[in-house]
């Protein structure tokens, strides 16, 4: 197959007539365009046309246009750099959630005096004691259900009274009626540091009153701070209230008290009740005790003379948290003014003790060793008796056998 191509790469002819090498090269040159070198002096003789391909564009400087397209380009570029990262820095909003409201609860501390939760600013108050009358031309008394203690013992003749002890300043409700000091009551009473109400008293009372450094609010002396009633006869007819007192109290600079409080403990009801039924002997008909216990409250239902004790301020029947009866020995001191003897109660000292609670009865031993110190209730081991929250009444009776109770 070689044979029927020549140099050129052209097929042989065998028609064509037969040409000279010379002939075949001037032809050649005229189809090429190029001549034929044949020396080195032809060569370079001859310019080498410049390739189209390759010519060069002027880049820079850029002309008019090029800068307006170089700013454009510019500003695009920064304006997108400034709103990726403002975009990307901005921190991301959390979803809102709604607080949850808690109501806060007030707080609040034991009282000193009835263990009953109470507003810090109540144990600051000082304690204020009152002499409250029990005769049957006394009743309904005003009062007594707001105490927080309530002592109860055997006067004169028979007829009984009380020293009433509270812890409060704003009370305009009425107090009464307010009667003549008596020594044990005066000494129960120094147990709590309290400032004491009354008018006048026994000659021993008032003597008391004056050694023993009593803070003493004789009406005698403080008129103004009572009141005497027209709807009763006298003495049977003096009032008074716990804010008047206390504004008393800060005349005389009597501004706290310092006493030590029984222990508490909270309240455990019994499934069954062993007590229900409870009976104090005292003087007589009219001034023996009675409570019952009811269930529902835990508290005890308080009866004298065969009526229920009754709240004048309330009209609702007297009912503490926790009773209890201590055997204290008594003895007849000098006759009154109507030939009564005065009753001589030894505060001081020790002796049985009888505790109702939770519908339920502890027999122990109350204890007080001085005038000023408080009296102490503790069971048979010499363990104290934790008492519960609220208000506590103390009924002083003579023998072991003046107390009943199923």
């Amino acid at each position: 197959m070689d044979d029927q191509f020549n140099t050129h790469g052209r097929r042989a002819a065998h028609s064509e007539a037969f040409k000279t090498p010379d002939q075949i090269a001037s032809e050649d040159s005229g189809a090429s365009g190029f001549p034929i070198l044949n020396s080195p002096e032809q060569e370079s003789s001859i310019k080498s046309p410049k390739p189209r391909g390759n010519r060069k564009v002027k880049l820079w400087p850029p002309n008019r246009l090029g800068w307006i397209i170089i700013a454009v380009v510019v500003i695009l570029i920064t304006a997108f750099c400034i709103w990726f990262f403002t975009r990307s820095t901005k921190p991301v909003a959390k979803p809102v959630v709604a607080a949850k409201t808690v109501p806060v609860k007030p707080l609040t501390v034991a009282s000193t005096l009835t263990g009953l939760q109470v507003d810090p600013s109540i144990n600051k108050l000082p304690i204020t004691a009152v002499m409250i009358e029990n005769s049957t031309d006394a009743r309904p008394q005003s009062g007594l259900s707001q105490a927080g203690v309530v002592f109860e013992a055997v006067a004169e003749g028979g007829v009984t009274r009380f020293v009433a002890i509270f812890q409060s300043n704003s009370s305009a409700l009425s107090v009464g009626p307010v009667r003549s000091a008596r020594p044990y009551f005066i000494s129960w009473m120094l147990g709590f540091d309290a400032a004491y109400a009354h008018v006048g008293g026994s000659p021993e009372g008032l003597a008391d009153i004056s050694s023993w450094g009593v803070k003493n609010m004789d009406e005698f002396a403080n008129g103004g701070s009572y009141q005497r009633i027209s709807s009763r006869a006298a003495p049977h007819n003096v009032y008074t209230t716990l804010a008047t007192l206390y504004k008393l109290e800060q005349t005389k600079g009597y501004t706290s008290s310092t006493f030590t409080s029984w222990p508490r403990k909270a309240d455990q009801p019994l499934k069954t009740a062993t007590v229900n039924n409870i009976n104090f002997a005292l003087s007589g008909s009219l001034y023996n005790v009675n409570y019952t216990y009811n269930k529902t409250y835990n508290t005890y239902m308080r009866n004298v003379g065969g009526a229920p004790e009754i709240d004048a301020n309330t009209n609702k029947q007297v009912a503490p948290n926790v009773v209890i009866s201590i055997v204290v020995p008594e003895s007849q001191g000098p006759l009154d003014a109507t030939g009564a003897y005065y009753s001589e109660y030894q505060t001081v000292g020790s002796g049985t003790a009888y505790i109702f609670q939770d519908g339920g009865e502890t027999t122990g031993q109350w204890s007080k060793s001085s005038n000023n110190a408080n009296i102490s209730f503790t069971s048979s081991d010499g363990k104290t008796i934790p008492l519960n929250a609220g208000q506590t009444w103390i009924t002083a009776v003579t023998s072991t056998s003046a107390v009943k109770y199923n």
